[in-house]
This record gives structure tokens, sequence and C-alpha cells, in this order.
């Protein structure tokens, strides 16, 4: 007897955190795809299953999360869930998302109250963060240093991305530039902007702990 599917058809017809973050983290690893048949169905991968499994909960869904192995990542496993809905597939194009996406990538129109919500899921999803300590020639002392930023395989995307964070005063700079990808990174006090921005209000637990924690490390670090 076939497994009854369930899932929210209106999650994107009305703005909230979770929906928004939701965008977010489509718009970086999520897909449109049509099946022979016609059928319509949205997807999301990512190797935290743990965030797969709280979007899924968002979506009042019911869906199977698959695993498989990605051979060009040391056989990382990589997991997935797809919903098959027209509806929620007509709502995605209407915010200017087509099939096969990654480099023709559209920026949606966000209200500013879920603008942080928004760029946390697109940084959960194509988003970087790296901390550590860098000695140069002319210094005594390792330095400390913090580094954040997104990817994209669209320019466009980025450049967006970058002028709406400046407009809210959230960067002062950041520097784009393309290998293997478009990559859009931030210094120290610019990554720390950043971090204040992303998780300033965590109406939900969407984001991705690991990620915060390298943020959180490099802050403690710094005030003991």
């Amino acid at each position: 007897m076939p497994i009854f599917r369930t899932k929210n058809e209106n999650f994107f017809k009305k703005w909230s955190p979770e929906m928004a973050y939701v965008l977010g983290f489509f718009v970086a690893d999520g897909n449109l795809t049509l099946g022979k048949r016609g059928n319509h169905y949205i997807e999301f991968t990512s190797c935290d299953k743990e965030i797969l499994e709280r979007i899924r909960k968002s979506l009042d869904s019911n869906h199977k999360i698959s695993a498989r192995k990605l051979q060009k990542e040391n056989h990382k496993i990589c997991y997935r869930i797809q919903v098959g809905s027209k509806i929620i597939f007509e709502d995605l194009v209407n915010f200017g998302f087509k099939p096969n996406k990654s480099k023709r990538l559209a920026y949606p129109k966000v209200p500013s109250a879920y603008f942080h919500h928004f760029v946390r899921g697109y940084f959960d999803g194509d988003g970087h963060v790296t901390e550590g300590f860098y000695k140069s020639r002319d210094r005594k002392k390792p330095k400390h240093l913090l580094f954040a930023g997104f990817t994209s395989g669209t320019k466009s995307f980025l450049e967006k991305l970058k002028y709406n964070l400046t407009k809210v005063r959230i960067v002062n700079g950041g520097t784009l530039y393309y290998s293997k990808g478009y990559r859009l990174n931030f210094s120290i006090s610019d990554s720390l902007n950043l971090y204040k921005f992303l998780y300033k209000s965590l109406d939900n637990q969407l984001y991705l702990a690991r990620k915060k924690k390298v943020f959180e490390k490099y802050l403690n670090a710094v005030v003991a």
C-alpha cells in the first residue's frame, strides 16, 4: 500500500522567518525538476542531514530523506529530500527560479523584516566561515583571523547580495572574485558584523550549529 506524502503547499505563499530561511537555503542548495510524465518536484540537498530534517518539518512533510556518497569529495555522504508539488513548484517559479538554476540564479525580492533569515538560509547552503592563526614574516606572533562569505555560480546574485548587505550597513567592504565559481569574502570586522546579523533573532531552530560555532570559537578566543 503506497504511503501518503504530506506537505504544506501554501508554505511559500506568505512570508515568515521559516519561509525566508527555507527560501534562502533553496536558493543555495535547492532545485526544481520536471519528471518525464510532467511531474513537478522541488528538492533540497545537503551534507548536513539535520538541516534537511528541520526543513522537512517546516514544510509539514513526511517525505523520505535519501543518502548517497559523493565520488568527487572523498566519498562524503550527501542527503536529499524531494517533494512533489506543482503548486510549490509554481510559487518558486514566480520568485524567478527555473530548473537547473545554478548559473542563472535569480535574486528574489525579500521584505526587510525577513532579510536576515533569508541570508542565513543561503549562508547555511552556500556560505563559508573559517577561523585560524596566520603568521606573516614581519610579525613575531601569529594573528588570529576570521573570514566569512558566500559562493555562487551566478556573479550577479552575489553582486546584489553584497549591495543589499552594504545598503543596510551590515558590511562595509567585501571582495568578489572567481575561483571555480564566484566567491564573496569578508574581512574580520565585516565577518563579525555578518555573524551578529545572521543570528540576531533565531525565531526557530533553522540554522547550522557547526557554522555558528566557528564564529563563536573566534569570539571566545578574542575575549579570553
